[in-house]
């Protein structure tokens, strides 16, 4: 598939046909297209859980929802066959940048204008996105809501260092309910972008 229609097809796919699972060979490219990523210094600080069974699947759902009848999109999203979710290592950005060639030997969070270990672990993640679009796979990126980010470290053994920027659900796309946010539509270049000045 061109770039251009790869960029042009990626969607939030938020249903999956649950008898499908992802081929073993597809899951490899999506997670070495994912490593492909840019990061500071090479930095490379991220990780990706991969939960393809219906026991992990089931141990992340239950870990990071409440206990209830769950609504239709979560009813829909539990179908994804697989689950990737990435997360972030801000250590192996303070450790890399305290290296002799870059030399932040204080390793000070405030000498970083943003969080660069969030960011490119979000690089990885749109990465994984394209893929399965290449792949003619659905995929979604969703968070994972703050108040759960314990018991969801607590069911996979994730080290405290590690943060969850989300999840990537994955399979073949099944019929869902766009989302009510499509219809504000794309905004134009016009309305985002400054030549110049702002």
């Amino acid at each position: 598939m061109e770039f251009q229609e790869v960029v042009r097809r990626r969607r939030m796919v938020r249903n999956y046909d649950p008898s499908r699972p992802v081929p073993t060979a597809v899951v490899d490219r999506l997670l070495m297209n994912a490593l492909r990523a840019p990061s500071a210094g090479f930095s490379q600080g991220w990780a990706f859980l991969v939960l393809s069974t219906p026991e992990e699947r089931s141990r992340f759902w239950t870990a990071t929802t409440e206990p209830s009848e769950p609504d239709p999109w979560l009813r829909d999203m539990q179908n994804a066959p697989l689950l990737i979710v990435p997360l972030s290592h801000k250590q192996a950005y303070l450790d890399r940048y305290a290296a002799p060639d870059k030399g932040w030997t204080d390793r000070d969070e405030a000498r970083w204008p943003v969080p660069y270990w969030d960011i490119d672990a979000g690089f990885a993640t749109l990465l994984m996105l394209l893929t399965a679009v290449d792949e003619e796979l659905g995929a979604c990126f969703f968070g994972v809501p703050p108040s759960h980010t314990t018991p969801f470290r607590e069911a996979f053994g994730v080290p405290e260092e590690f943060t969850p920027i989300g999840c990537v659900a994955v399979g073949y796309p099944a019929p869902d309910r766009r989302s009510p946010s499509l219809k504000r539509g794309h905004r134009s270049v016009d309305d985002v972008v400054h030549r110049g000045s702002w």
